[in-house]
């Protein structure tokens, strides 16, 4: 079987979460049936949409690693995919409705609409609009609309219901006696949403109509558009929205980044201005990929909201999640319910396929960032790639991001620490901590192997000699050379860092 689904996204921000997730099930069942998956830019909304958002959602869904096959930078037999360049065709469809009796001009003013509003509500009962020229002849309608252009409103036929064959939800109905007439074309002939959707969904030739349950509602009158314009009706699946802490994921409602990550990003280039007027957050794709998420642990946990293979399998690759997506019943085992945006279990997913990758693989990831807060070269030259790959061999499962690696390469690539000054309060200012410093240096300019296991028993044996604990002395020594509590282990740092640099480091401090 050969399927056509798409997805539609809006330039109005960043590519949202919720939006890839509902992408990822329309390709995911393109890829198990065959066919192809189309985007399409629905940019009529000319007051919301930005131009410049549309590269970001492109560059998220490449780096996710979701190809279409159709739609911006690609082309395909049924261009153009902007809606804005379609407008044409939304118009010429109305009028077919206006003069096929299907739909009529409406010149009913808002402060005439608000006033038979309130009438209704005075009478507790639902409004449903009905405009005066719904039973004027088509003819009539026409010579109207051709006489004094106004909005077009489709005529809604009565008495009868609506029923949706949809492939999670089974059979959905509605009542057209509950719908008002929906405006299709402005004043301004420019189509609303709804019906533009439709008039697409039918000359791209899509064929699976997959997205979230929140346009359920519209689906009802979308479908007797259809039904007018004598065009086939797609297959659909609803699936069940994307909540956040029991409420539907909105960037209004979401925790603020933290200020480690908020650190991550100034190093990366971002100013404060920009951090705090762009909105990034957890959901949106440019936070993941800023924070050096893996795209295979995003898919992962994206195909898993709201679908399961069985009531155990989290840890899901791609190829297996493609060959079980599709069931008898259309798109496999997706719930109704809301899937509820779980960020620690997304971590752990992270973190599992991290594991997965060898030292070399982790260090390719990790350069870019590197690159982005100049902290090496454009173009590292062999030494400093062995550098990095003994810094992110020492920091083994404690590289959980790839953007970690600023916080653990940073010491070591700078050529001077930057001390924190709590740490510096807090550690080396403390009462005989100068003095067992200076004492320490001195055993470490000694020693003649400096690698980690001899500094390790270097040091025990110091703090056995003075009687001090472990930590009375590797926490001074971290904030000496590297100006931070928290790293990778201490003694590795130090045979990183090399001995010479050490005791520069250990003097600098002692200055303090």
């Amino acid at each position: 079987m050969s399927i056509r689904t798409r997805f539609a996204p809006s330039p109005t921000g960043y590519l949202h979460i919720g939006g890839v997730r509902t992408a990822l099930f329309n390709w995911l069942l393109r890829q198990r049936l065959g066919g192809q998956f189309i985007l399409r830019i629905d940019d009529t909304d000319v007051e919301r949409n930005q131009a410049e958002a549309l590269q970001p959602i492109l560059d998220g869904f490449r780096w996710l690693g979701i190809q279409w096959d159709e739609g911006p930078e690609v082309g395909g037999p049924y261009a153009p995919y902007f809606q804005s360049q379609r407008l044409a065709t939304y118009k010429e469809a109305a009028l077919k409705l206006l003069a096929t009796g299907h739909a009529y001009p409406d010149y009913m003013t808002k402060e005439e609409l608000d006033a038979d509003k309130k009438k209704a509500d005075a009478a507790k009962k639902p409004y449903v609009h009905r405009g005066p020229h719904r039973d004027t002849p088509a003819d009539e309608c026409v010579k109207l609309y051709e006489a004094n252009p106004t909005t077009l409103r489709f005529k809604v036929p009565v008495g009868r219901k609506v029923v949706v064959e949809d492939l999670v939800r089974a059979n959905c109905e509605q009542s057209t006696d509950l719908m008002g007439d929906p405006v299709i074309l402005r004043a301004n002939g420019i189509a609303l949403y709804n019906f533009a959707s439709v008039v697409d969904d039918a000359a791209l030739k899509i064929t699976h109509v997959v997205r979230a349950s929140e346009h359920l509602a519209n689906t009802y009158s979308q479908k007797l558009f259809l039904e007018a314009l004598g065009l086939p009706i797609p297959k659909y699946a609803h699936i069940p929205v994307v909540n956040y802490k029991g409420e539907k994921m909105s960037k209004r409602k979401l925790p603020p980044l933290t200020e480690d990550e908020r650190q991550k990003l100034r190093m990366l280039g971002w100013t404060d201005e920009e951090i705090t007027t762009s909105g990034i957050n957890i959901a949106t794709v440019a936070f993941y990929k800023e924070m050096g998420y893996l795209p295979e642990a995003i898919i992962n946990y994206l195909g898993r909201l709201g679908w399961s293979l069985d009531d155990k399998t989290e840890f899901l690759r791609l190829k297996d999640m493609i060959s079980h997506f599709d069931m008898e019943t259309g798109i496999g085992r997706v719930t109704k319910a809301p899937g509820e945006f779980d960020t620690k279990k997304l971590f752990w997913l992270q973190d599992e396929y991290m594991k997965l990758l060898s030292v070399e693989e982790k260090v390719t990831n990790c350069i870019p960032f590197l690159k982005r807060a100049k902290l090496i070269s454009e173009t590292p030259d062999e030494a400093t790639l062995t550098l990095l790959s003994r810094i992110v061999t020492a920091s083994g499962d404690r590289l959980k991001l790839f953007s970690d690696i600023l916080q653990y390469g940073a010491p070591i690539f700078k050529a001077e620490p930057e001390y924190n000054a709590k740490s510096v309060e807090k550690r080396l200012k403390k009462p005989g901590a100068a003095d067992l410093l200076r004492e320490f240096a001195v055993v470490l300019a000694a020693t003649e192997s400096f690698d980690a296991a001899t500094l390790d028993k270097a040091m025990h044996e110091f703090c056995a000699a003075k009687n001090v604990k472990l930590g009375d002395m590797v926490h001074p020594v971290r904030v000496a050379t590297t100006g931070v509590e928290v790293g990778f282990g201490l003694f590795d740092t130090l045979e990183i860092l090399g001995k010479q640099r050490v005791l520069e480091r250990i003097e600098k401090a002692l200055s303090l």
